[in-house]
């Protein structure tokens, strides 16, 4: 794990921890410090190193799901409809992603997941089948993920894959964390259409790993706040758009 990982997983580290687990000087520390500093990413107070921003920081699967839960909403609703039965779709930690199933009435369909959220959401649902990737369970995310997750979806094949991103910056899609990017891949890689969905608090934010271009998804949903302007410049760009419609009064 990276010096950056580590502090921005956690919060914030003590130099002298760093260094053990880099198991490298702590001059060399000091200057790769010093560079996530200039980069804007990190910052050393008093020996203990912090993560600068919020965007950096993935918080739990628990309360993510419920942040700007009305805007997930729009853009699930937009998804679901995409859906027909029969379906197999693979669903990573992306807690849109949980309010596309949530509104999804079709059935049969077939899940594959590593979020145990999911499965938990799932677990009952009569008509859903549902296939659990092994793997790691990360607490924080409330999924599996590691090296036995991702052979696990490179042998399987699915007809969606629906994701969200933590930041999107220039079309590139962005995660804090190295494992998820893993995952995110595959699932695209392992899916005949994979589908990216976005709120609009999500754009123009950077994290530390990117994962895909918008314009490797087949169709990126956003929420009707999303700026009409920025919405037609990404169609400019050659990402496929569709802007979820507003509430109705």
């Amino acid at each position: 794990m990276t010096i950056a990982e580590r502090v921005v997983k956690n919060g914030s580290a003590a130099v002298e921890e760093l260094v053990e687990l880099t198991g490298v000087s702590a001059m060399t520390v000091y200057r790769d410090i010093e560079a996530l500093e200039e980069a804007g990413v990190l910052l050393r107070h008093r020996g203990q190193v912090t993560a600068v921003a919020t965007g950096l920081n993935e918080i739990a699967a628990g309360i993510r799901v419920n942040q700007n839960a009305e805007l997930k909403q729009q853009v699930a609703r937009v998804v679901a409809e995409r859906i027909r039965p029969g379906s197999s779709i693979m669903v990573d930690d992306s807690t849109t992603a949980l309010w596309v199933l949530r509104l999804l009435e079709v059935v049969p369909i077939t899940v594959v997941t590593n979020s145990m959220l999911v499965a938990r959401e799932l677990e009952r649902r009569s008509g859903v089948r549902l296939f659990v990737t092994g793997g790691e369970y990360q607490a924080w995310a409330e999924a599996l993920l590691g090296q036995t997750t991702t052979d696990v979806i490179a042998g399987i094949r699915a007809d969606y894959c629906l994701m969200s991103a933590s930041g999107i910056s220039d079309l590139q899609c962005f995660h804090p964390y190295e494992d998820c990017v893993q995952v995110k891949r595959a699932m695209m890689a392992s899916a005949a259409e994979s589908i990216l969905l976005l709120d609009h608090s999500k754009l123009d934010r950077r994290a530390l790993h990117t994962f895909a271009s918008m314009t490797d998804f087949d169709q990126v949903v956003v929420d009707a706040l999303t700026p009409e302007s920025l919405v037609t410049d990404l169609r400019e760009r050659g990402v496929s758009v569709v802007c979820a419609p507003a509430p109705s009064a």
